[in-house]
């Protein structure tokens, strides 16, 4: 709780867009009066409450138990990993820290309660502590933390040990589990789910699983109100990485430069972490959607594709901007990016609950984009530049920068999702991308990075007063 009454205190625009006194009391009333030093929790996060809310959610639409596993600590060897938790798992706990897991029961009153069981319908199970590991990687929750029901907002805290035993015994009551089954793609949460599905078939290897993936999911799309302002947070973060990129933008830097700073700003404002490896794309590597080597030197006459985004409290923003390396567009690329902007006004202007993301339909953001595109300009051989939209017009972002979600699903109030038209040709050297991020409202949207100019006009006049701030013998 005192981080978020940091956060508070340290960021008046956050108290003052998001109630944060509102949120702070929250808080406090969620939390022990001494709450024990932990090493691996977030530096903010919500009240239990809102975790206790979705839990109930969650459990009262299924008919049978939810078994779920957060990460071990141990699914990178990397000497730079830094533990995270699995975002569905954290979702639902608010719980950051390794080899912890979760059961859900129906709901006492419910006809899909089966078992005899006493007490919380909703078990956390934790590691045993563990005083030598400490001295190396710092304090870990425990069972036997005193005040750890407070603490974590579960009234039922168990050794992590316990939890086969318990699974067995309710398998006696109940032939189906519910647990997130694998699929190998994006956000798929592979090999980690097949390894939880993997340890129930050999705990209980009589009982059927059952997918609660789709029901998370839809969770995890309406943002509660903190959610909100953490985004908020993730998003200023980002713009004031942007702005320092435009204003230290010239030839002759290293790719490589203009991301460590941005990175750099988004530290030093208090991010814990990336939202995804930073993305600068000069001249060629402006065409290459998630270009993330950063090895070239940026050359005048380049353009500079910034898809580079701060995650705050683990939630992530999304934005990108494109700029001229020597401040000034060609009018080539002011040619295309005014098309490109011209798109996402475009989509903004049509979005609202009831638009969706979809490839085609009447209510479709992503075919009022490309219409727009393919309707304006040309590439050299004068066929039409729908054909360099390459990728979908938005995603929904909050725990993953590429949060879950249908794509064809109407927008509702209370999603968050970008809004990224964009035009690559490789064969000029030349790709365009402009994105933000947008909180749907009940009547429309509100553009959540608007501080951040997206006109080339805007753009190049703020390069250009920074080049007269810059000192004469700077080099880079």
């Amino acid at each position: 709780m005192s981080g978020l009454v940091n956060t508070c205190v340290r960021s008046r625009r956050l108290f003052l867009r998001s109630g944060c006194g509102t949120l702070i009391l929250m808080a406090m009333a969620s939390l022990p009066f001494a709450p024990t030093a932990v090493a691996q929790q977030r530096r903010e996060r919500e009240p239990n409450s809102v975790y206790a809310q979705r839990r109930a959610k969650l459990a009262a639409a299924a008919d049978a138990p939810i078994i779920l596993t957060g990460l071990t600590g141990r699914e990178e060897d990397s000497q730079a990993y830094v533990f995270a938790q699995e975002e569905n798992f954290y979702y639902l706990t608010g719980h950051n820290e390794e080899e912890a897991g979760l059961i859900l029961l129906p709901p006492a009153d419910s006809k899909a309660r089966k078992d005899d069981f006493q007490g919380p319908r909703e078990i956390l199970f934790l590691p045993p502590k563990n005083p030598p590991k400490e001295k190396w990687n710092g304090v870990r929750m425990s069972p036997s933390d005193p005040g750890i029901q407070a603490h974590t907002g579960f009234a039922d805290v168990r050794p992590f040990s316990e939890m086969r035993a318990t699974v067995e015994k309710l398998a006696r009551f109940y032939p189906a589990f519910y647990t997130i089954l694998p699929y190998e793609k994006e956000l798929g949460g592979f090999p980690h789910e097949k390894e939880t599905v993997d340890w129930l078939k050999l705990a209980v290897p009589q009982a059927s699983l059952k997918d609660i993936r789709t029901n998370i999911t839809d969770l995890r799309l309406i943002k509660s109100p903190t959610e909100i302002a953490f985004l908020r947070e993730a998003v200023d973060l980002s713009l004031d990485a942007h702005f320092a990129a435009f204003k230290m933008m010239r030839p002759g830097l290293w790719e490589y430069q203009v991301a460590a700073k941005m990175v750099e700003v988004h530290a030093m404002g208090g991010s814990e972490a990336e939202a995804y490896a930073p993305i600068v794309g000069a001249g060629p590597n402006s065409t290459a959607l998630h270009y993330d080597r950063l090895g070239r030197k940026i050359q005048d006459g380049d353009i500079v594709v910034m898809d580079v985004g701060a995650q705050y409290s683990g939630y992530a923003a999304d934005i990108t901007r494109t700029v001229p390396a020597n401040g000034k567009f060609t009018p080539r690329q002011r040619e295309i990016y005014d098309i490109v902007l011209g798109a996402q006004n475009a989509a903004l202007a049509a979005l609202k609950p009831g638009a969706d993301m979809c490839r085609k339909g009447k209510q479709s953001l992503y075919k009022i984009s490309y219409d727009y595109i393919n309707s304006h300009g040309k590439d050299q051989n004068g066929k039409p530049l729908g054909q360099y939209f390459i990728h979908g017009l938005g995603h929904n972002i909050g725990l993953n920068v590429h949060d879950p979600g249908d794509s064809c699903k109407p927008l509702m109030p209370g999603q968050v999702v970008t809004v990224e038209p964009g035009i690559y040709i490789p064969e000029e050297n030349l790709g365009v991308r402009i994105e933000d991020d947008v909180l749907v409202t009940e009547t429309g949207y509100e553009l959540l990075s608007s501080k951040l100019p997206r006109s080339a006009d805007e753009i190049e006049k703020i390069m250009a007063e920074a080049a007269k701030q810059r000192p004469i013998e700077a080099k880079p």
